[in-house]
């Protein structure tokens, strides 16, 4: 997959299949959506492109909007690269970007830059400034400008009732579970390993602290999970706890990670942990010697858990 940061530099030389979105999460509507992009494309030999944008528009337009994404940029690449797409544009969302008109943005974006042929596009898409026009708007500009426009109905769409909201909901209430069904593939975290207070070697459960740079990321509720990461070529299961470790009156939140059956230092390398299932919420504890008992009965549901999937 071919992977531009600006549909100025796209510099594709065939027609164009395109679809049009901010495709967060990329979930199993959006890769739907996507088949049909591929499919599209090779029966009638074209370039199947995704044209997504960055910033998410309601961060750029709505500056008091507190949204969190469900992928940061860089997993929404990973994970788009892995459904057999021959280009994603991601174009820069702007103040000014979001002023074209609906003329203009064909004009520019579609014709100009992409060199469109056909548009497969959801039948409540709207685009131009404020959001003005819609798909019969689209068709119009299509006939004007030698490209079609394929509708995908309501009830495409609602067949498969899953939708980037519902999946950060399912995140924020902590149901990974649900969230991971929706998504088609488990929720991750990204972020650099660095050293912690260390408290959980002190408990016997030395831990991994995750930084996550990107401030946009949705972090599911605080609470104990049971994850797994790649690491050097080899599957690792363990337990995360996000919160604040209220037993020890921490005020900050954290993303720590105990790695069952496993020694290595992993300080200052990036890491993809992905999330499976909750296993409880976060609960200040009367001392250090119930918070122990505590782990370790995580720990014992987490391989029990672990061991009904092998």
């Amino acid at each position: 997959m071919k992977c531009y940061t600006d549909a100025k530099t796209y510099d594709g030389k065939i027609p164009s299949v395109v679809t049009i979105g901010t495709f967060d999460g990329v979930h199993i509507g959006h890769k739907k959506i996507i088949e049909r992009l591929i499919e599209s494309a090779k029966r009638n030999e074209l370039e199947s492109i995704v044209l997504t944008f960055f910033p998410h528009p309601r961060m750029v337009l709505q500056q008091d909007s507190d949204i969190k994404l469900i992928n940061t940029i860089d997993e929404r690449i990973q994970i788009l690269e892995k459904t057999g797409l021959d280009t994603l544009v991601i174009h820069p969302f702007t103040k000014e970007f979001s002023r074209l008109t609906a003329g203009e943005y064909v004009q520019q974006m579609l014709i100009d830059c992409l060199n469109v042929g056909h548009v497969i596009i959801g039948y409540d898409h709207r685009f131009g400034r404020n959001r003005n026009s819609n798909i019969t708007d689209l068709a119009s500009y299509g006939i004007q400008n030698g490209f079609t426009v394929e509708e995908i109905s309501k009830q495409d769409i609602d067949d498969v009732a899953v939708s980037s909201t519902k999946i950060r909901e399912a995140l924020s209430d902590g149901d990974v579970s649900k969230a991971n069904k929706y998504l088609g593939y488990n929720f991750m975290l990204t972020g650099k390993v660095v050293k912690g207070k260390e408290l959980g070697r002190k408990l016997n459960y030395p831990t991994a602290n995750l930084d996550i740079k990107e401030s946009y990321k949705l972090i599911p509720k605080n609470g104990v999970y049971i994850v797994q990461s790649l690491i050097d070529g080899r599957t690792y299961f363990g337990m995360m706890n996000i919160g604040t470790n209220p037993t020890v009156n921490g005020t900050k939140q954290t993303i720590e990670t105990h790695f069952f059956d496993a020694s290595f230092n992993l300080y200052d390398k990036k890491i993809q942990i992905e999330m499976l299932k909750r296993v409880r919420d976060e609960k200040k504890f009367d001392s250090i010697e119930d918070l122990q008992e505590a782990m370790q009965q995580d720990e014992d549901f987490s391989r029990d858990y672990i061991n009904s999937l092998v």
